[in-house]
């Protein structure tokens, strides 16, 4: 019994991008992982046909479409083998901060940038030094009449040097419980103090402009503040659970992709005279992967379920974030294995998603964070 009801229209909106990314992104991924950056024209051309931010709601731009359609988003930019164009990271998991959390004068000023694609947007919580513990930042955001002085240097952003819009978050030093102290500001390219230091080169994600940003004096109006004053870290904390949630999503489709075209190399590869899919060893590696795929499929779409229905599920939605992640790398690894000398051969598709592959298990909060969310909430 399937899990999750498409509809005619769904099916109908994953063929029309599918379609899409055959045209307009797979042709160019080589040519992106090269230059380390996805052009902002695609963004645009994105957003043109429909394909970004599509939970909106139709008076800010966009069309007021379930959760499923972000579904469909992510799991077909994960069937293009490349990870540059972060628009899961745009649509599901920076613009719900401003969709939930920002003023009506907010919302009509940038939403519909965001749904068209002129507006690419990030997202910075990390800090250098600081990984996983939000109480621990030191970028700061200093009230000064109208306005906030923000100073501080933020890295590892995806989407840094695209992006136009950034969600931030600072702490008012003002304020001595850590967790109260944190806000999120809108910031937007451009203002004066607010630089892209620099782009980073990464093992992997080799399109995906990750960036160093850093803030000098930047000054931003009060009114750019997200909700009320000191409620960032819950807001940070509410989002998580689709961020984690998406990141799932990310991690099975990826290892279901891999599979499959492991399964093809072995079935059309010989050894000894016969197809290497022909060994009973290689035969019982397949099944063993294909099980653990098909049980993160399960998992997943009864949380996607449960997600759009409005249930609470901080806990099942981090065990899923760190066990399909780490599914999705000891996949990588048996195809790679599979694949032999082949698979360290960059004309080779596994080879790029074996080294994208292994930095889930760290974004969104590295797996052990995820392990003690869940140990905490099962009062160990």
């Amino acid at each position: 019994m399937e899990i999750l009801k498409y509809a005619d229209e769904h099916r109908k909106f994953r063929k029309q991008l599918r379609t899409f990314l055959e045209k307009e992104v797979t042709p160019y991924v080589e040519e992106w992982e090269k230059t380390g950056v996805v052009p902002k024209a695609v963004w645009r051309r994105m957003g043109e046909a429909g394909f970004l931010c599509t939970d909106v709601p139709e008076e800010y731009g966009g069309m007021g479409r379930d959760f499923l359609y972000s579904v469909i988003v992510t799991e077909e930019l994960a069937n293009t083998y490349h990870t540059g164009l972060a628009a899961p990271l745009h649509s599901d998991i920076v613009v719900p901060y401003i969709t939930s959390f920002g003023s009506e004068e907010l919302k009509r000023k940038y939403l519909p940038g965001c749904v068209s694609g002129e507006i690419v947007t990030a997202i910075a919580m990390t800090e250098p030094n600081i990984g996983s513990d939000l109480a621990s930042m030191s970028t700061t955001a200093v009230e000064d009449g109208d306005h906030v002085i923000i100073n501080g240097e933020k890295t590892y952003i995806s989407n840094g040097i695209n992006c136009d819009l950034l969600v931030l978050a600072a702490k008012d030093p003002c304020v001595e419980d850590s967790y109260r102290a944190i806000d999120l500001y809108l910031v937007e390219a451009g203002t004066k103090g607010f630089e892209k230091s620099k782009r980073l080169s990464k093992m992997g994600w080799h399109s995906q402009d990750t960036a160093e940003l850093l803030f000098k004096d930047c000054t931003v109006p009060k009114t750019n503040r997200l909700g009320p004053k000191g409620g960032g870290f819950l807001m940070l904390m509410e989002k998580l659970q689709q961020e984690r949630l998406m990141c799932a999503v990310m991690a099975v489709v990826v290892a279901e992709k891999m599979l499959d075209t492991t399964i093809r190399f072995c079935q059309g590869q010989s050894d000894f005279g016969r197809p290497l899919s022909k060994f009973q060893h290689n035969q019982f590696r397949i099944v063993d992967m294909a099980t653990e795929v098909r049980l993160g499929r399960t998992f997943l779409d009864k949380l996607i379920a449960d997600h759009m229905e409005g249930k609470g599920i901080v806990v099942e939605a981090s065990m899923a974030k760190y066990w399909t992640t780490e599914m999705a790398s000891r996949v990588a690894d048996g195809c790679m294995d599979l694949y032999g000398s082949y698979g360290c051969l960059e004309e080779y598709p596994i080879a790029r998603a074996w080294r994208d592959v292994r930095v889930m298990s760290i974004f969104a909060g590295t797996n052990e964070i995820m392990r003690g969310i869940a140990a905490k909430f099962m009062g160990l």
